[in-house]
């Protein structure tokens, strides 16, 4: 996968090692030069040197052919500004930016962008709300600990209960959607292929929803 970061602080550079550790083509860009060159270090990625939300400093990290931006910079500003260019100009299938202010969280979430909280969360964090490519996050809840995603039921899931697809306090199925009518779904509400599934899942457990519905 091709991953741009922008912000080389703590989360921006741990998550920017942990994604080169498991062999994904990674670029930082940070306007800290004493930064990037501390990156530089055991990184096997691209470090530049530029503002992460300049048009040309974007193109130049390879946004074009990104299939993820996470903005982890210490300005939320810059961490929004960024965000939305990647997801409106650039149109990365996956994008998530780090607030500090609780009170702009909602604000940016009903811009439909995908925040979380780099003071509750770490990089592991935004791993797992980039990475799960088979899962839609729709938005995310609090300071990014719980996520709305959705996905269309496979033949692997046809029959199947809703409560086959529940796990306390974890994972909850909220609503289906079948041919263009929504339903709020009992726990014996039987799915169908090819419904629209929306379910709230805490971020720590999206590998047990993943396993749930085959992806696994």
């Amino acid at each position: 996968m091709k991953i741009i970061v922008m912000g080389c602080g703590r989360v921006g550079e741990q998550f920017a090692r942990l994604m080169d550790a498991e062999g994904h083509d990674v670029t930082v860009v940070d306007t800290d030069e004493a930064a990037l060159e501390r990156m530089r270090q055991g990184f096997g990625g691209k470090v530049i040197l530029g503002v992460g939300f300049d048009r040309q400093v974007l193109i130049q990290a390879g946004i074009e052919r990104a299939e993820a931006f996470a903005a982890t910079s210490n300005s939320d500003n810059a961490n929004i500004i960024a965000a939305r260019i990647a997801r409106n100009i650039f149109h990365v299938p996956k994008v998530v930016a780090s607030v500090y202010d609780p009170r702009r969280a909602e604000i940016y979430r009903r811009l439909g962008l995908l925040t979380f909280s780099s003071t509750a969360l770490g990089a592991e964090r935004v791993r797992e709300l980039l990475t799960y490519q088979e899962l839609e996050p729709m938005m995310t809840f609090g300071s990014g600990e719980v996520a709305l995603v959705n996905l269309e039921a496979s033949p692997l899931l046809d029959r199947k209960q809703v409560r086959d697809l529940t796990v306390p306090g974890e994972i909850h199925v909220i609503a289906i959607s079948r041919q263009g009518q929504a339903i709020l779904p009992l726990q014996g509400t039987i799915i169908r292929n090819r419904d629209l599934i929306y379910i709230a899942v805490h971020t720590s457990a999206l590998e047990r929803l993943k396993a749930l519905i085959g992806y696994a």
